[in-house]
């Protein structure tokens, strides 16, 4: 056999057993918040046509997988869901005007540098806002990704939210040219102080990467600029804080008005969750108000998408998940008495529990039942003896590992 054929290539992995088991948990938990709130669920394909994620720019063309159909279009796995959701409405909901809520789960595809360590494939949940343009929306995007957070199991994260606005309002001020602005992004959004000091003299902007901190913090930003774009960034971002206020959720939000991002379509607020346990955000989102025009249809959004697998990560080495047991019952026969187990294991169904059926093998033992309940987390063992009575094989430590 050729081993290479039983290995998976570089940047994607296989999830079995109790991780499997605890993804799906996980996921399941998250969809329960994102029906709570209202969303109606929507899938689109797993590859689109490479137009789709290139007018943005937000992904480099080096980091998508692409391929050809038979017409020799040009397709790429995605690498991002929102450009997704925002193109199947604008086709379908051209016309609808009143706010749209969808949601959505699925694998997102980016062919990172092996040296950056990250997966080349990984789960998101996300969800997508349309028809709303008020902060109002904002502050719902924010407090769904604080819930959804909560109800994963977490009990310590920080959501960091800024406005690209205020970035914009700072180098319209100054008057950035495009070269500069791009390496100031970079150094910005690296905390360099220094680097950022080298580019430019202008107090707002070095003083950009430290404004991080509560809602006092965007007073102090008010003194730091006269542009228009910029104090309506601060003006919409106070309006967010007072009704997430009135959520009950402020103490999970801080703001970070150097925060910038890859994706170049939002537009507006943008944040990120950050959790113990994995150097990556969990959740991120933010305002694009132009990216469905680029379909066709003139509407404001505002989503969010959950990173399930770092998100599963920080669960683990917080240790806020356990292996449940993912079999109730393992249900032992002899061949003579399986209609019996049958029956039995169809009662047992019927009322809910999770049933295997397995045929006694002559060589094994009850040990060996057991040790293999508690590799696969089978809660208890059940046998059909030949006069048709059943008995209990005890497993130690309930099933668990």
């Amino acid at each position: 056999m050729n081993e290479r054929l039983i290995h998976t290539p570089e940047g994607v992995r296989d999830i079995y057993n109790s991780e499997c088991a605890r993804k799906n948990r996980l996921t399941a938990r998250l969809k329960a918040v994102l029906g709570q709130f209202g969303y109606h669920d929507i899938q689109t394909p797993s590859f689109e046509f490479f137009d789709i994620f290139n007018q943005d720019k937000s992904v480099p063309s080096n980091q998508m997988y692409k391929f050809f159909d038979r017409e020799g279009n040009t397709l790429v796995l995605r690498p991002d869901i929102t450009p997704s959701i925002a193109r199947a409405v604008s086709k379908y909901f051209q016309d609808e005007t009143f706010p749209m809520r969808f949601s959505y789960t699925g694998n997102v595809f980016i062919n990172n540098s092996s040296l950056q360590g990250r997966m080349k494939e990984s789960t998101q949940m996300g969800a997508e806002l349309i028809n709303d343009r008020s902060v109002d929306a904002d502050a719902e995007m924010t407090a769904l990704a604080v819930c959804m957070l909560r109800a994963s199991g977490l009990n310590e994260f920080q959501i960091d939210v800024g406005h690209v606005g205020f970035f914009k309002g700072l180098i319209e001020e100054a008057g950035i040219d495009p070269e500069t602005e791009q390496k100031l992004r970079e150094r910005i959004e690296n905390k360099n102080y220094f680097g950022v000091e080298e580019l430019t003299d202008n107090e707002a902007l070095i003083r950009l990467p430290k404004l991080f901190g509560s809602g006092d913090i965007l007073a102090q930003a008010e003194g730091l600029t006269e542009n228009p774009t910029a104090l309506s960034a601060l003006s919409r971002l106070k309006a967010l804080y007072d009704i997430l206020g009135a959520y009950g959720l402020q103490k999970y939000v801080t703001f970070d008005l150097g925060m910038l991002t890859e994706y170049d379509y939002y537009t507006g607020i943008i944040f990120r969750g950050y959790t113990y346990g994995t150097g990556e955000e969990v959740v991120q989102g933010g305002r694009y108000d132009d990216l469905l025009q680029k379909f066709g249809k003139s509407a404001p959004a505002v989503g969010l998408a959950v990173r399930v697998d770092q998100l599963l990560t920080a669960l683990i080495r917080q240790k806020l998940t356990d292996a449940q047991a993912e079999t109730d019952v393992l249900l032992l026969y002899p061949a003579s008495n399986r209609p019996e187990a049958i029956r039995l294991a169809t009662i047992l169904r019927d009322n809910g529990r999770s049933v295997q059926l397995t045929l006694f093998a002559p060589d094994m033992k009850a040990a060996d039942y057991t040790d293999y309940a508690r590799r696969f987390h089978i809660r208890e063992i059940l046998s059909v003896n030949p006069d048709g009575s059943t008995s209990k094989i005890e497993v130690t430590e309930g099933g668990q590992p």
